[in-house]
This record gives structure tokens, C-alpha cells and sequence, in this order.
């Protein structure tokens, strides 16, 4: 085993250089190799090295506390960040909101997608995600901060289409993460809950001429492992570590559930249904838009209790349900399992998922609602100080036939009751969440006017629905006042024509009947 590629942790730490730019993968907790980023903390610490890292990758990647990226939020240890979601590591975005580092925010979807073209040697990666919004460089250009100066985004036509150009350099290190691997460097994934973009990131750095690492669980024999479930060949891995089990979780929250890999099924009469309040309204009334046959996409949060009503209504069988990781079928997870899926259809790559999603794939999305305007521009991505990010927010919404936002009216103490087929307001949230005008435009409304989209905002006591002449009033549940709990908690006057009562059946505490509509 003279020329084997097993390392530990700390030898394969110490080759890489400060100044290297890093790929990340992960998604959440899955994927993530927390092992190796340990070790490169304690070594940044302990010796000061490696410093001054250029940070990139796709989603999310930590539990909102201290795993995942918020091991590199150290002053000194990283010079640059480009991202895809911020929230999960409060770490780096207090670096990236002190103006400490250089900060970008890009859509999850077109970052794996620069891993691809990086790989291929490609200077740029175009496509009209992000126009629009705060990427588009007529706007911010994805620059999160005072001191990000560099354009990394252009603005081209083609054919007499407006597109964004995303340009591409060289990825010094890949940190990504399998379960097995053999002594050739060979990769499978047989405990993973997801492929992620681990080989394209691999082919990027390999190409580039620098070092990919992977983190496993375990060694196989040369020759051992079956080919076709090889994930990685070896001749993409330099260094291969084993990490010990605790820093090699499945999920942030789980060791490991043989339903998120698809080793067993799981009955779906195992899930608790949700009690009635205004989360369970909000996601019954969106259970409405869902039709048979449709390819649907379900973000995280509010979004997910749509899940668990289409499931207490057995209509699940109807649809499919998908996630931006790569997921396809089953009922996604929650938390920080979120990404994973249990009694999944079909995994694949998640640059061919978003491949997928920017063609048009999607019939219809469920994202959440923290922030619209009278214009039906939507902000997920930045309050503040607080910098959360877009993730794949945009790459899904400007691309899913229909777009339905899901949240409560207001935030902040807003406490209310489902009672009489009714909703009964008991305190109002301090926080309004329909504004003049949006902070960040992580949703352009006149983007998707020009697309054709069908655009509807959910609330717990009415819906809007977005038209070429602004925000219309188009239901409001029994029970509400339009002036006192609507108009009265905005910063803008919605067009009220003649608003129909939401569907009663959502207010009552059984079954809705949804399946008669499938």
C-alpha cells in the first residue's frame, strides 16, 4: 500500500496552500465532509494555516450553529466566499456583513452548473437565471458587500434574449464526502442520501490541475466495488480519509435512516398529521393548485407541511414530488434532514436536477414568504444584517410554470385560532411582510409577467395573485376583515375587485376530500 491515496486528516490538510481557492460539497448536513473541516479549523488556529482561502459552494452547508462552513468563519482564514446560501452558517455571514471578507451570492442551480463548465474549460456559464433579481449585474451583480468590487456577472444577448454570463476560474482543492471508498480512489455512495455535485465538482478541480479530497467511511479491496456504483472514479480523488463515525453523519440530524439512502421504504401512515392552525391552513389552501400529474417542487419551511396535508388527504400518489438536490418522488424531509427523502422514486446529480428545473420541468413550486412587494417582487434573501441567501430559490422560481409563495401575513408575536370555519386573529405580528418595496430581490414579479407565470401569495387569511397591473386581492378567509386585518398590515394598496371566501373545508378540523379533484 506504498502508493496508496489514504491519508489522514491532518497530512491531507497540510497540502493544501493558503491563498487556494475551495470546493465545498454538501447539502445541509448531507455530504458534508465535517471531518476534514474540523481539522482545518484546529490547523488555522493552532498554526494560522491554511489562510487566506477563496470559499465556493452551492448549497447550505451547516446546522445554523458551529458545523459545516462555520469552520471557516475565522478572521484571516478566508479571504472570499461565493455561495449559494448563507443562512446555515451565521458565522461567515457576520464576516461577510462586517465587510471582513468578500461575498457573493449566486443561485445554487447555476453554481453546480459552473462546475460542470469549469470542468470542460468553459470561461463562462450562461443562462437567464438571475435576471432580474440582485444577481443581475444591472442591479447588484450577486456582490453581497462594501468591499466586493469585482463583476463576476455579465449582462449578453443572444438572438435578441437577454442572458447572464457567470465567469469561471480554476478550483484549487475539492472537500467532498462518499460512504466507500476502494484503494484506487474509486467512490460509491451506498449510505449517502444524495449524489449531489460531488463528481462534477471533482471533474473541476481535476481539470484545474489541483487536489480533490474525499472524506468516507470505510475501505474496499482494489477491484471490489461494482462499477456502475461508482460515483467518482479514482482517477478524479488524490486523498482519500477516513473519518471516525461521529463526523460522518448521514444528515446533521440523523446518524443514518436507511429510508433517506433507500435501503427500506417506510409506511406514510407513520406521519403524524398537523394540528389546525395557520400553518395547516396555509398549506391546505395551497394543496388546492396541486393537479394530477404534476411535477412539483417543495421548498423548505412552510412549504412542507403541503407534504404532510397531501398525504392525510391520500392524493401523494397523484403528484410527484421533487427536491432541488436531486430528488425525485417520495416525501421530503424537514429540518436538518432537509434535502434527504424518504420512499424516493429516483436520485440523481444535482446539476441534472437543475438542468431539469431551469428547462421548464416543473409544473409547480411551494416556496416560502418572508418579504413581497406591490410590484410581487419577493425577498428571501436578505434582512438587514442578516444575510440568509437565495440557495435555489432562484433558479426554481423563475422557471416553475406556477409559483405559489406560502407564509403568514405578518411575523413577529402573530398568534391566531381556527375556530367557527373561520380564522380569528388574537394578535397581530409586529412585522409586515407586504411592503412598498423589497429589500433584495430574490423574485423579480416583472420577470415573471414577461414569462407567463402564474404567481399566488398564501396566506393564512387570503391569497393574491400577481397580474400584469400589480398585487390583486383574490380570496380572504371567513372571518377577516379586508380593511382591518388586510389593508391595514400593508404598505400598499392591493387591487380589490371581488374577492371570493377561501374554500370552507380548510377551516374545519377533518378531511378536506382532496381527492375527488384528482
Amino acid at each position: 500500500m506504498s502508493n496508496s491515496k489514504i491519508r489522514t486528516a491532518e497530512e491531507v490538510v497540510s497540502t493544501i496552500k493558503n491563498g487556494d481557492t475551495v470546493g465545498l460539497g454538501g447539502f445541509v448536513g448531507i455530504g458534508f465532509a465535517e471531518e476534514i473541516a474540523l481539522v482545518m479549523e484546529k490547523s488555522f488556529l493552532e498554526k494560522g494555516t491554511p489562510k487566506e482561502l477563496s470559499l465556493i459552494y452551492a448549497a447550505g452547508q451547516g446546522d445554523g450553529e458551529d458545523r459545516g462552513l462555520n469552520h471557516f468563519g475565522h478572521i484571516g482564514m478566508v479571504k472570499k466566499v461565493t455561495g449559494g446560501h448563507w443562512g446555515l452558517a451565521p458565522k461567515l455571514q457576520k464576516l461577510a456583513m462586517d465587510n471582513k471578507i468578500e461575498a457573493y451570492n449566486l443561485p445554487q442551480g447555476v453554481i453546480c452548473h459552473m462546475y460542470r463548465d469549469i470542468a470542460a474549460k468553459k470561461p463562462r456559464t450562461i443562462t437567464h437565471v438571475g435576471l432580474g433579481t440582485f444577481v443581475d449585474p444591472r442591479n447588484d451583480g450577486g456582490k453581497i458587500n462594501d468591499i466586493t468590487k469585482e463583476e463576476i456577472v455579465e449582462l449578453i444577448e443572444f438572438d435578441g434574449q437577454e442572458y447572464l454570463a457567470y465567469k469561471n476560474s480554476k478550483i484549487d482543492v475539492a472537500i467532498v464526502r462518499g460512504t466507500t471508498a476502494d484503494e484506487d480512489g474509486n467512490i460509491t455512495f451506498e449510505k449517502e442520501a444524495l449524489f449531489l455535485e460531488t463528481l462534477e465538482l471533482a471533474t473541476a478541480v481535476r481539470n484545474s490541475g489541483g487536489k480533490v479530497i474525499v472524506q468516507v467511511e470505510r475501505i474496499a479491496r482494489r477491484g471490489s466495488l461494482k462499477a456502475k456504483d461508482v460515483v467518482v472514479p479514482g482517477i478524479m480523488v488524490d486523498y482519500i480519509v477516513i473519518s471516525s463515525p461521529e463526523n460522518h453523519w448521514q444528515t446533521f440530524e440523523q446518524v443514518y435512516n436507511p429510508a433517506f439512502s433507500g435501503e427500506v421504504k417506510v409506511p406514510t401512515d407513520s406521519i403524524e398529521p398537523m394540528d389546525l392552525g395557520a400553518r395547516k391552513v396555509i398549506a391546505r389552501r395551497a394543496a388546492f393548485e396541486l393537479s394530477k400529474d404534476d411535477v412539483v417542487n417543495l421548498g423548505i419551511g412552510m412549504p412542507e407541511g403541503i407534504a404532510n396535508v397531501a398525504n392525510e388527504e391520500n392524493i401523494e400518489i397523484y403528484f410527484t414530488l421533487t427536491a432541488e438536490p436531486g430528488v425525485i418522488g417520495g416525501i421530503p424531509a424537514g429540518g436538518l434532514n432537509f434535502g434527504a427523502s424518504t420512499n424516493t422514486e429516483a436520485v440523481i446529480g444535482q446539476p441534472s436536477q437543475f438542468d431539469f428545473y431551469h428547462g421548464g420541468g416543473l409544473d409547480i413550486t411551494f416556496l416560502g414568504l418572508a418579504q413581497a412587494d406591490e410590484k410581487g417582487n419577493l425577498n428571501v434573501s436578505k434582512f438587514g444584517v442578516k444575510l440568509a441567501g437565495s440557495g435555489g430559490f432562484i433558479d426554481i422560481s423563475q422557471n416553475a410554470k406556477t409559483v405559489v409563495y406560502v407564509g403568514t401575513f405578518t411575523t413577529g408575536g402573530l398568534k391566531v385560532s381556527v375556530e367557527n370555519g373561520g380564522i380569528n386573529i388574537l394578535n397581530e405580528g409586529k412585522v409586515m411582510k407586504f411592503r412598498k418595496h423589497v429589500e433584495h430581490v430574490t423574485f423579480s414579479g416583472e420577470y415573471a409577467m414577461k414569462m407567463g407565470q402564474k404567481v399566488l401569495y398564501i396566506t393564512e387569511r387570503c391569497v393574491f395573485q400577481l397580474t400584469p397591473d400589480g398585487m390583486e386581492l383574490i380570496e380572504i378567509a371567513p372571518g377577516v376583515d379586508i380593511e382591518n386585518d388586510i389593508t391595514n398590515n400593508m404598505d400598499f394598496e392591493p387591487i380589490i375587485k371581488k374577492p371570493a371566501l377561501m374554500d370552507s373545508s380548510i377551516f374545519k378540523n377533518e378531511l378536506m376530500g382532496l381527492k375527488v379533484n384528482f
